[in-house]
């Protein structure tokens, strides 16, 4: 999945390889994990069929944040910088919740990536502003600096 990563930036497509990705995201090695977000975010569009499959694949990663385990913190961000990326419509609906609830994190790291990714869910699904304004508005007025700069 690298060297197809890699050809992907070569100019190559790799949709035919959609469903592998999903394998590698879906890996318990950390390792892995990085790799296939990574052919993810850089191989899916939005015409990309597979892309529902990896909803609830987003959903567990999103909940593995809770609690201050670290590994569950940076999978979280992997997975919030790769919804970022690939987010369509039906994902940004269902995904709204996940996101809202992280953007109260006890981590700042977590706090960030989400509020940054709910503009790219805004952008897709208008209709999310609405549900998620007082969240965002309780983002924005975060003690720490490094939420707030963005």
């Amino acid at each position: 999945l690298q060297k197809l990563t890699f050809l992907q930036m070569m100019g190559y497509s790799m949709s035919w390889a959609s469903f592998a990705t999903i394998e590698v995201m879906s890996s318990q090695r950390f390792a892995h994990k990085r790799i296939g977000y990574l052919a993810a975010s850089q191989g899916f569009t939005q015409n990309t069929e597979v892309i529902l499959l990896t909803t609830n694949l987003l959903k567990k990663e999103l909940r593995g944040s809770a609690g201050n385990n670290m590994q569950g913190v940076y999978e979280a961000g992997l997975a919030i910088n790769c919804i970022s990326n690939i987010v369509t419509e039906d994902l940004a609906r269902d995904l709204l919740p996940e996101l809202v609830n992280l953007t109260r994190h006890p981590q700042p790291y977590v706090r960030k990536k989400a509020t940054l990714c709910l503009f790219k869910l805004f952008v897709k699904y208008p209709q999310s502003l609405r549900l998620a304004f007082p969240n965002i508005q309780q983002a924005l007025d975060d003690s720490n600096p490094s939420v707030v700069s963005c």
